[in-house]
C-alpha cells in the first residue's frame, strides 16, 4: 500500500530511516508534525516532506502524541491512519441520488435534532417536499415511516407496547409535520460511524417518497452513513469541521411550546434550557428527563395544572403517564433555534434546480 508517515522531531531521521524500511508499506512521503529534541538540521528519512495530504493509501502515525487536527486531515481526506496499537477509518458513506443535508453532533444533547427540525420546516416553507430521516439509539427495528405527527396519545399507546416513544424521529414528526423515517443505530466510533445501522434501507425508504430535500438527523456523535449534498455541524470537532460546510459552535436554543400554556405550568427538559422567555406562570422546572429515578420523586410533589415536555427521553413514559394518571395536560415543546446568518447559510447549500 502507497503510503505517508507521520512523524516528529522526538525520533532520531536514522530510527525513522530505518521503520520506513522495515514496516510493509510503500512510503512515498512523511509528514512532519513538529519536535526538534532529536534534529539537527533538516532531518533525511529519505522520501520528500509534505505540509499537507498526499495521493496515498494509509498514513501510519510514527509519533508517540496523537494529533487531533493531523488525524482529521487524513479521514477528511477517506485516508486511514494507523498507528503501533490504533486505526482510524473514515466513516464509510453510501451514495445517496438526491439533494440532502446532514445535520451532525460532537455528543448528545448539543442540539441537532432541532438544527434538523429548523431546517426541515425552513425548507419546507416555500412548497418543497421535505423528508427527515433520523437515527438514534432508541429507533425501530425496520425503519417507519411518520406521515402525521403523532398525538400525545399515539406515544403514549407506544410506550404502553414498549417502543422508545420519544425518539428523534417521532419528536421531528410531531414538530415539524414532515414525513419523518425512523431507524436505529448501535455503537459509534471516533470518527462517527456507527457500529450497526438501519439508516441506508431508511435512506431508500425516504427516496422512495420522491422528495425535492432529505434532511438526515445524526444521532450523539454518529453521523449517518450517507453521502449526502451538505453538512450542518453542532459543535466543534476538527474531523466534522473538515467534512461540514456550516459549523454551528455557538447555538442558542428557546423553549417553543407546540401549544398555549395555561395555568401553572411545570417544565420538563432533557438540558438546560432557559425558560425566562415563556409566557406562562412557571411553577417548576426540571432539567432531569434523562434522569428517570430523580424525575419520579420530583413529579410527586409537583403541583401543576400543565406540563411543558421535550420530546425526549422519559417525556412519555413517566412525565405523560403521571399527566394522564392525574389530569394535567401535557403541551410539547420544541426548541427554536436561534442563530444568526443560518437560514441564508443552509438555503445556499440547496442544489439549483432544486424548486424554492
Amino acid at each position: 500500500m502507497k503510503a505517508v508517515a507521520i512523524v516528529d522531531g522526538e525520533h532520531y531521521p536514522a530510527v525513522v530511516r530505518d521503520a520506513l524500511a522495515e514496516l510493509p508499506y510503500a512510503f512515498v512521503a512523511v509528514r512532519f508534525v513538529g519536535g526538534t529534541e532529536k534534529l539537527r538540521g533538516a532531518p533525511d528519512y529519505g522520501v520528500s516532506v509534505v505540509d499537507g495530504v498526499p495521493d496515498v493509501d494509509v498514513a501510519i502515525d510514527l509519533t508517540d502524541e496523537r494529533r487531533p487536527e493531523v488525524i482529521a486531515d487524513f479521514l477528511a481526506a477517506g485516508i486511514s491512519v494507523v498507528g503501533a496499537d490504533f486505526r482510524f477509518d473514515p466513516p464509510p458513506l453510501h451514495p445517496f441520488e438526491l439533494p440532502s443535508i446532514a445535520v451532525i453532533g460532537t455528543g448528545k444533547r448539543v442540539g441537532k435534532t432541532a438544527v434538523s427540525a429548523h431546517v426541515a420546516r425552513l425548507l419546507a416553507r416555500d412548497g418543497r417536499r421535505v423528508v427527515c430521516v433520523a437515527m438514534g439509539r432508541g429507533g425501530p427495528s425496520e425503519p417507519e415511516l411518520v406521515t402525521a405527527p403523532p398525538s400525545l396519545d399515539d406515544l403514549v399507546a407506544r410506550s404502553r407496547a414498549g417502543q422508545h416513544a420519544a425518539s428523534d424521529y417521532l419528536e421531528l414528526a410531531a414538530l415539524t409535520g414532515v414525513a419523518t423515517v425512523g431507524c436505529r443505530r448501535a455503537g459509534g466510533g471516533s470518527a462517527g460511524a456507527p457500529f450497526l445501522s438501519n439508516v441506508v434501507e431508511g435512506a431508500r425508504l425516504a427516496a422512495s417518497l420522491e422528495p425535492d430535500v432529505v434532511v438526515f438527523d445524526g444521532s450523539g456523535a454518529a453521523i449517518p452513513p450517507i453521502a449526502t449534498t451538505a453538512r450542518i455541524l453542532v459543535g466543534r470537532d476538527p474531523f466534522r469541521e473538515r467534512i461540514s460546510d456550516i459549523v454551528l459552535d455557538e447555538l442558542e436554543l428557546r423553549l417553543a411550546p407546540a401549544e398555549p400554556l395555561e395555568g401553572r405550568v411545570a417544565v420538563f427538559t432533557a438540558g438546560p434550557a432557559p425558560t425566562g422567555h415563556l409566557d406562562a406562570d412557571i411553577v417548576h422546572v426540571s432539567h432531569n428527563l434523562a434522569r428517570r429515578d430523580v424525575l419520579q420523586k420530583e413529579l410527586a410533589r409537583v403541583e401543576a395544572d400543565t406540563y411543558l415536555v421535550e420530546l425526549k427521553a422519559a417525556a412519555i413514559d413517566v412525565v405523560a403517564e403521571h399527566a394522564v394518571a392525574h389530569g394535567v395536560r401535557v403541551v410539547l415543546a420544541g426548541n427554536e433555534v436561534v442563530a444568526e446568518g443560518l437560514d441564508e447559510a443552509v438555503l445556499a447549500l440547496v442544489p439549483q434546480g432544486v424548486r424554492a
